[in-house]
């Protein structure tokens, strides 16, 4: 995927829900699958308000998937999305890469 097919604004919405460490602690616990919002609160020792707030803004920006069994949410990460953060930050990497050695700016 290109710079030029990816929205913008939903990466800047990404990359901003990924700059707080609670955030990034929440990433990491589901990088081990879909897990209950009760199993984050004693995993990562945080009370569900806090936690709530933290799970929402990584949902608005796309990065977490959220369902309802009965009196339970589940959250899990949407690996399509960080699929696609991955693609950009590749591109950047690449045409970086491509502009030093090109034009020896770097060296």
């Amino acid at each position: 995927m290109s710079t030029t097919e990816l929205d913008l604004a939903h990466a800047a919405s990404a990359f901003h829900a990924l700059s707080d460490r609670t955030r990034l602690e929440l990433v990491q616990f589901l990088m081990g699958g879909e897990r209950c919002v009760c199993e984050l609160q004693e995993g990562l020792g945080a009370a569900q308000s806090r936690l709530s707030f933290h799970l929402k803004t990584l949902k608005d920006a796309g990065l977490v998937t959220d369902r309802r069994d009965g009196r339970w949410v589940y959250y899990a990460l949407d690996l399509d999305a960080l699929g696609d953060l991955a693609s950009l930050l590749s591109e950047v990497r690449a045409r970086g890469a491509e502009c030093c050695a090109d034009d020896g700016c770097c060296s």
